[in-house]
């Protein structure tokens, strides 16, 4: 089975799986789980925990529902179930002698090269003094603008960001179906699956629960994010007794592959962004120039989709509207709307002053 040859693994645990339908934590669930980490630790594996449930555990403290909250009340709420979750993993594996530290990560954390750079080290370090971090988007001061929404992408984002070799997003189904289980009993669990195209995206219904703010969905974009990170990634059914032995004894999972071999950790942060800020269109010889390994110039850009500033990610796209490369832009939209088409010689003419000859330069290009 894979998992027996990864060293570095990041799991991911929803709210659904935490906590009972009355916003109750699951302990004896916990409990197991913490003996799985426990024997995964014992192989010499490096755990990160992505949990949720911060939302869910307020609300039961407060005696108050979940749905309806508003923004402003639920970064309230977020910021006593934070005290109440960790408390929870706090005690529960302190019985397995597990010692965790909480992160809280926004968006932005992961976005700017600087912060995910920072937070790769300290999860590092914790990984070396042999603590358990567990993660949780930070809630308290993310607004909808600039958050994640879910973990299971947060996930994949932390997972590239340290350089996981998987990541194990623990759901209330099995795995992929072909159709929403709950609702057809003749759909069938997909087992692997070693490239997200248009059939697996149909696939992937939205699953409605109580305290979860993911779905299927979610879960593609993450697996996105992983395969093209060199990182594997399996959805199993986190409801089991022991969930992670369970990976290991069944097949009663979906595993998706890498489509690409580890890349250099800054390259596996580009590809990893979950939010670029535009888009540029090129042409045919530029697609090919950049399949050889070229920097992208600005006579190959056709238009511009979007505004960024220099240093932003960026989607690069053919004519026909496929996504073929990802990148950090040199320029502001604005100057490459300015010299899209034209030579590189001519940069300084238009724009008035001197400044590189690449759109994006091929150390900042990462192929898709």
């Amino acid at each position: 089975m894979y998992i027996n040859k990864f060293k570095k693994i990041v799991i991911k645990v929803g709210s659904s799986i935490l906590v009972d339908e009355e916003g109750k934590p699951k302990k004896k669930w916990l409990q197991e789980f913490g003996k799985d980490i426990k024997d995964l630790i014992n192989k010499k594996k490096q755990i990160v925990i992505v949990s949720s449930g911060a939302i869910a555990m307020g609300c039961e403290y407060l005696k108050i529902k979940k749905s309806g909250l508003k923004v402003d009340k639920s970064q309230a709420v977020a910021s006593i179930g934070q005290i109440e979750l960790m408390n929870f993993y706090k005690k529960t594996f302190e019985e397995n002698k597990i010692k965790i530290s909480q992160i809280l990560l926004t968006l932005d954390d992961t976005e700017q090269r600087r912060r995910s750079i920072n937070a790769r080290r300290t999860i590092d370090n914790l990984l070396t003094m042999g603590i358990v971090p567990v993660v949780n988007e930070n809630d308290t001061t993310a607004t909808t603008e600039i958050k994640y929404g879910d973990n299971d992408r947060l996930a994949a984002r932390v997972s590239q960001i340290i350089g996981a070799d998987c990541l194990i997003l623990l759901s209330d189904v099995d795995g992929l179906y072909t159709d929403n289980p709950k609702k057809n009993k003749e759909t069938k669990l997909i087992e692997t699956v070693k490239k997200v195209d248009e059939n697996i995206i149909k696939y992937a219904t939205r699953a409605e629960n109580l305290y979860g703010s993911g779905g299927m969905k979610t879960k593609i974009d993450a697996a996105k994010i992983c395969q093209l990170s060199g990182c594997y990634m399996v959805i199993a059914n986190g409801n089991n007794k022991n969930p992670i032995k369970k990976i290991l004894e069944s097949k009663k999972c979906t595993w998706f592959l890498p489509r690409i071999s580890k890349l250099d950790a800054r390259k596996q942060w580009i590809i990893g962004s979950v939010a670029p800020k535009g888009e540029i269109i090129i042409d045919q010889g530029a697609i090919k120039a950049i399949n050889n390994g070229k920097s992208l110039l600005p006579a190959g850009v056709k238009k511009i989709k979007g505004s960024f500033e220099k240093g932003d990610h960026i989607l690069v796209k053919g004519q026909n509207d496929n996504e073929c490369a990802r990148g950090l832009t040199s320029f502001s939209s604005i100057e490459i709307d300015k010299i899209k088409g034209s030579h590189s010689s001519k940069i300084k003419n238009i724009l008035g002053y001197s400044s590189r000859e690449e759109i994006i330069h091929k150390d900042d290009l990462v192929i898709v």
